[in-house]
């Protein structure tokens, strides 16, 4: 099925992190589409715009973290999101939208077509 991708821009000046990527995560998966299929990959591209200027609400820049582990014993890394956001605030709505995609072989295609410029 040959689906049509248009192309959406979301500036992201002033807005909340969670409240982005949730627009991002629907255009990237094709809900916003009548002709949606959870099987189908037929989500459009999307581009963001001012990702320096987004709003966090209450202490979320110093204290969220963001966790990895390398799968050995004692592997636990912890980095704050605000050494992640001052090295590139596009990193933090990529992360945000790659939670909210489905984890299943589609999401590598769909976070293809997610383009953040700071």
């Amino acid at each position: 099925m040959d689906a049509t991708r248009e192309i959406h821009t979301i500036d992201a000046a002033g807005k909340s992190p969670g409240r982005i990527a949730t627009q991002i995560a629907m255009l990237l998966r094709g809900k916003n589409k009548p002709t949606f299929a959870p099987h189908i990959d037929a989500g459009d591209f999307v581009t963001v715009i001012n990702a320096e200027q987004l709003k966090f609400t209450g202490k979320k820049l110093v204290q969220k973290d963001y966790f990895h582990h390398s799968q050995y014993p004692g592997g636990l890394k912890r980095t704050p999101m605000k050494k992640v956001f001052d090295e590139s605030p596009g990193e933090v709505i990529r992360r945000a939208v790659y939670g909210m995609l489905p984890k299943n072989r589609l999401r590598n295609e769909m976070m293809k077509r997610l383009t953040v410029n700071v």
